[in-house]
């Protein structure tokens, strides 16, 4: 199948169909996220702080492939970096898989299940930064917005799908079910979008004349909002490395149905309020979705039960939804054409060092401090970003 750059289709319908590849990667992506930090602390044995870098550590990876993401879809095209992402996502299914069947021997599973966390964040980058960069040469620079937006949707829409689907695979019996049946279809939807990539058409990389920005450059002038994402991505980090054993601990049962609330009222979020960055500025966006994201965190640090996590799960999901897009156009356009996926690939660092770092230190924070102490934690992370964002909102204006 070929997909051609000047079809008919309006533009939300051209976004979409290259969009679904982010889709696929986060389905990938959700798939073992309540399954994997059970895994290494409840069958390999490991500590909590082991169980949330397991988590984490993919969302590392994917920060330390960035520049190179977005430096390939600048100088080489975006379809190259789909594609190669979606074969790493492949990789690291298989390798998911196989840790699963090794689950007796607890080092070279766990082992295994590292490279798998690894190969998965390189694939993230290399897929998402790739899927921007590729809609924003089929629809226009001047759509940046909503192809962010749409990228948005799809990454926490797929978490959101994935998670409780994975849960039931690992409740499955055994020697088939478990971490074996996620892993295989890890494997699976990877697979099917690297064979439908092939087929689509390609948009050529920007042209540009002499040496092109460094990316540490580029990494300096987003700076300042990129400090305002990492702020508001740990409670994202929070929610992902740490609600699952928040969970267990508690003895309740149901805690992907917690993650399918924060990704399902994420998604809706961006359906319904996404139009407003562009109404009323990325800035006061970012302010109000904070916000929201700080109360969400504190109802989890104050509920008595599976109803009201819900409710702080959801709520920090509304807040979270819009954080990345508001900030991510300011970032964008503090950079040229040419350096649009370097420039969201700097910016997206914020979110990897913010969720990557939040896992194992939150574990910490759990065996130091308890439970109790982990969602107020995070509300002082995402506090410290609506000061920030007050900030910048007052030398925007001078």
């Amino acid at each position: 199948m070929t997909l051609p750059q000047t079809s008919m289709a309006s533009p939300t319908r051209r976004i979409l169909a290259v969009v679904l590849f982010n889709l696929l990667c986060y389905i990938d992506i959700g798939l073992p996220m309540a399954v994997i930090p059970v895994f290494v602390h409840q069958v390999l044995g490991y500590n909590t702080v082991i169980a949330g870098f397991a988590v984490s550590l993919q969302y590392l990876a994917t920060f330390a492939s960035r520049a190179s993401a977005g430096q390939a879809a600048d100088r080489r095209g975006a379809k190259p970096a789909v594609v190669v992402g979606l074969a790493v996502c492949t990789l690291s299914g298989l390798m998911l898989m196989t840790s699963g069947l090794l689950r007796h021997y607890a080092a070279l599973s766990a082992f295994l299940l590292i490279f798998s966390r690894v190969f998965l964040g390189v694939g993230e980058s290399w897929t998402a930064t790739g899927a921007i960069m590729w809609n924003i040469g089929r629809v226009g620079a001047t759509r940046t917005a909503q192809v962010i937006s749409w990228n948005g949707v799809t990454s926490y829409g797929g978490i959101a799908l994935g998670a409780p689907i994975g849960q039931m695979l690992s409740g499955m019996p055994l020697p088939y079910g478990g971490l074996v049946l996620v892993g295989a279809l890890s494997a699976v939807l990877p697979l099917a979008g690297f064979l439908l990539a092939l087929g689509y058409e390609p948009v050529p990389p920007v042209a540009h004349k002499g040496p092109r920005t460094p990316f540490s450059t580029v990494f300096w002038r987003v700076l300042p909002h990129g400090v305002v994402l990492a702020c508001g991505s740990v409670g994202f980090g929070t929610i992902s490395s740490c609600l699952a054993l928040f969970f267990a601990h508690q003895n309740w049962d149901g805690a992907a149905v917690a993650l399918a609330a924060f990704g399902i009222v994420f998604v809706l979020v961006r359906f319904v309020f996404a139009r407003q960055i562009d109404r009323r500025g990325g800035l006061i966006v970012a302010l109000i979705s904070l916000i929201v994201e700080t109360i969400g965190l504190l109802v989890l640090w104050r509920c008595s039960g599976v109803f009201m996590a819900d409710v702080g799960a959801a709520l920090t999901g509304a807040g979270f939804s819009l954080v990345f897009p508001a900030l991510g156009v300011l970032a964008v356009a503090r950079v040229g054409p040419e350096n649009r996926g370097a420039a969201l690939g700097a910016f997206s660092v914020f979110l990897d060092i913010a969720v990557g770092l939040s896992g194992p230190l939150l574990g910490l924070v759990i065996q130091t401090m308890g439970y109790g102490a982990l969602f107020m934690v995070s509300a002082l992370f995402t506090l410290a970003g609506v000061g920030t964002t007050i900030l910048l909102q007052r030398q925007a204006r001078a």
